[in-house]
């Protein structure tokens, strides 16, 4: 009896272990293109998806530049996933920010990608709400390192053929946790400027004012202290790496000798591996004023990310992450 009840315990005890890290569900919203953080934070999803950390579900673009959806498949293709669903925001009065640094140009150039073009992606809120639909209640996790245009654009979205509920119901009832790198708390401690919230300021009023589950925000502060990307492009035994060679190009044309600020990486870190250890957080609520100011107002709707780890500390995990090389990769690369 004693030993029927010892492994009975252990069963339970191990497979409650394995419930507790379960992969996590992941829809990645992006306005790659503009920065290069994207690149890397894409880098941690995929190097997380290959641990078996977090399945990735969907990847986004929330800029409707005509680079965004093939650097998403050229990256993607790279890290063995050619097959990840692509959406792209459609909207006629989309975002379209370039990459000033011709990295995505370079990407696009020399790597494999097998959706070509924005055209060939699935608009962003159809492509939200049928992968919505099809998956558990309260399991997904959308990380936005972007605009809050598809977002938006999704809590509007009526019913439809995937599914019997409009956006903010279909939102609430598959949603588990948005996870954003976005505002920023200003030297006054009440307000401040951020890009992301900044370019599409109506739909960020509507992602801040209506979204109904559980947010955790990454500000401006945050990434601003971690930096990464030199150990990467400095690393020998990468070769013919979009990641790296996508580093390269920015930190080069940007004379930037020091890495570069990590503030979508941070996004990622949390949506998959949770808070702790890295970040305490303070609960805030934020209002968007009319040409995407953020303003701190009474309440506590979001997890807003302090520090509890260093910035050099976070950044040592973030960057050993963007170095992750996919199997057919490091194969070639012991040869």
């Amino acid at each position: 009896m004693k030993v029927w009840l010892w492994c009975l315990l252990f069963f339970a005890s191990t497979g409650l272990r394995a419930q507790q890290h379960l992969p996590v569900p992941v829809i990645f919203d992006t306005d790659i293109g503009p920065d290069y953080d994207d690149v890397g934070a894409l880098a941690l999803l995929h190097a997380f998806a290959d641990d078996g950390e977090a399945i990735i579900l969907a990847t986004m673009s929330s800029n409707a530049f005509e680079t965004t959806v093939p650097v998403l498949s050229v990256i993607n293709t790279y890290f063995n996933r050619p097959g990840i669903p692509l959406g792209v925001t459609k909207l006629i009065a989309a975002p379209r920010k370039e990459c000033s640094q011709r990295w995505a140009e370079a990407l696009i150039k020399k790597y494999p990608h097998p959706v070509g073009s924005n055209e060939a992606a699935m608009d962003a809120v159809q492509l939200y709400r049928k992968i919505l639909s099809s998956q558990p209640d309260t399991s997904v996790t959308i990380v936005s390192v972007g605009f809050f245009t598809n977002l938006a654009a999704l809590l509007r979205s009526p019913a439809d053929s995937w599914s019997a509920l409009d956006g903010q119901s279909l939102v609430l009832k598959k949603v588990k946790h948005l996870v954003s790198m976005a505002a920023r708390i200003g030297t006054d401690g009440k307000s401040g400027y951020e890009f992301n919230v900044m370019v599409d300021a109506p739909a960020s009023q509507i992602v801040f004012a209506q979204w109904p589950t559980p947010m955790t925000i990454s500000g401006y502060e945050i990434g601003e202290k971690i930096l990464t990307g030199i150990r990467l492009i400095h690393n020998d035994s990468i070769q013919n790496s979009p990641i790296k060679e996508a580093f390269q190009i920015a930190l080069s044309s940007d004379k930037n000798t020091t890495g570069r600020n990590s503030w979508d990486e941070t996004a990622v870190l949390v949506a998959v591996r949770g808070i702790s250890p890295y970040f305490n957080f303070r609960k805030i609520n934020l209002a968007i004023a009319d040409d995407g100011k953020d303003v701190l107002v009474p309440g506590e709707r979001f997890s807003y990310l302090t520090f509890r780890q260093t910035p050099d500390q976070i950044a040592q995990v973030i960057e050993k992450l963007m170095m992750h090389q996919p199997a057919f990769q490091r194969r070639s690369n012991e040869r």
